[in-house]
């Protein structure tokens, strides 16, 4: 195994298989590199629960849409049949059990790519990796000392395991509100510990969905675009701050677009919130044994702790040369069709108001039509 070919695509989620739709299309020579043993692995990996955020009409990879019998939001089982029938219609065949370790620029202006098993060559390389590259877990004073289970939310599979006992989610972002949900269906007695601001939104406004409104948006400015919706958002939400919900200053299109960081979209959790039946707790400042210690002085025994913290990208130890592409956080400066470095693009990191899988669509079709140019030249 191992050798040269005109493009490698690093990733086989949704990124990486669009990109390779859209290299097929115009007929450039690829391969993909997969770490685990199937395409869209992170998906697999996801919380039972999970349905996409974003409407399937806004969400769907280049050439192939959803299923006209899915509904509006696809069941993470149903993005999996998606995905698995997406890798089979552009007959996109990825390496498995590729885990690259390293990636470098050659003498030659091409790319190589080392991984744990044997080397690749080519004149371009696309990363598409993703967000969820390496689970992030703070360490809080005394968590060792916990007496329950404390797993970060990648191992979150449902809540049946935790029926009937107390459950801390430390985050209060997608994750955390869907996992908080999720417990409280299945009977635990559910807390949420919220470290800072957030911005909480509405998957639907008067039937709309909000990425519907966020594409209306786009022609102003992000701060004009946050005070137009502001009402809206306030009327659909109302004012949080008595239920312990700190509204953030900026909204969210600034939030998203200035700062990387994307809003709560509620599915059900704030209802819970409000009507108590869901509590909202301030930072933890340590952990003693069973208790959890918080910012308010508040002292409070669990049997679980879910750290539903986020992930990093992990983008730093893949290119270790190239470390000035990336910026502190370790996302890419550049990405989607604007090359980071002669023949390096980066796909699916680029966070914006009107869906992550959306503008991968538009980014792969857009990385394989300056790949194509470039091998016409």
């Amino acid at each position: 195994m191992g050798g040269e070919t005109d493009t490698i695509v690093i990733g086989a989620g949704p990124a990486g298989l669009a990109v390779g739709a859209a290299l097929r299309a115009r007929n450039v020579p690829f391969v993909m590199l997969e770490r685990h043993d199937r395409v869209a692995s992170s998906w697999h990996g996801h919380y039972e629960r999970l349905h996409l955020h974003t409407p399937k009409s806004h969400s769907a990879l280049p050439f192939l849409s959803y299923p006209r019998s899915y509904p509006r939001y696809p069941s993470r089982d149903q993005v999996i049949a998606y995905l698995d029938e997406y890798a089979r219609a552009f007959d996109i065949r990825p390496h498995f059990g590729q885990d690259v370790v390293r990636c470098a620029p050659t003498a030659s202006a091409g790319w190589e790519v080392e991984t744990q098993a044997t080397t690749w060559c080519a004149r371009h390389l696309v990363v598409a990796t993703g967000f969820n590259g390496v689970p992030w877990m703070p360490v809080h004073s005394g968590r060792n000392s916990f007496a329950g289970s404390i797993l970060h939310s990648r191992d979150y599979v449902n809540g049946e395991s935790f029926r009937g006992k107390r459950v801390l989610v430390v985050g209060f972002g997608n994750s955390g509100a869907e996992i908080a949900l999720d417990l409280w269906e299945h009977g635990a007695q559910t807390s949420i510990s919220a470290r800072g601001e957030v911005n909480v939104i509405p998957r639907e406004v008067l039937g709309i969905p909000i990425t519907q409104w966020a594409l209306a948006g786009r022609i102003l400015p992000p701060r004009m675009a946050d005070r137009v919706n502001a009402l809206m958002i306030r009327f659909a939400i109302g004012d949080l701050t008595r239920h312990g919900i700190h509204k953030r200053p900026d909204g969210p299109f600034v939030e998203v677009l200035e700062h990387r960081r994307v809003p709560v979209i509620d599915v059900g959790t704030v209802t819970l919130i409000k009507r108590g039946l869901v509590q909202m707790r301030p930072a933890i400042t340590r952990v003693d044994h069973a208790e959890v210690c918080f910012a308010d002085g508040r002292r409070e025994s669990y049997d679980a702790v879910i750290l539903a913290t986020g992930f990093r990208t992990g983008l730093q130890s893949l290119l270790p040369d190239n470390l000035a592409l990336l910026d502190a956080a370790g996302y890419p400066r550049a990405h989607g069709p604007t090359a980071s470095s002669p023949g390096l693009y980066f796909c699916g990191f680029n966070l914006v108001p009107t869906g992550l899988l959306r503008e991968i669509a538009l980014d792969a079709l857009g990385i394989a039509g300056q790949i194509d140019q470039a091998r016409r030249h």
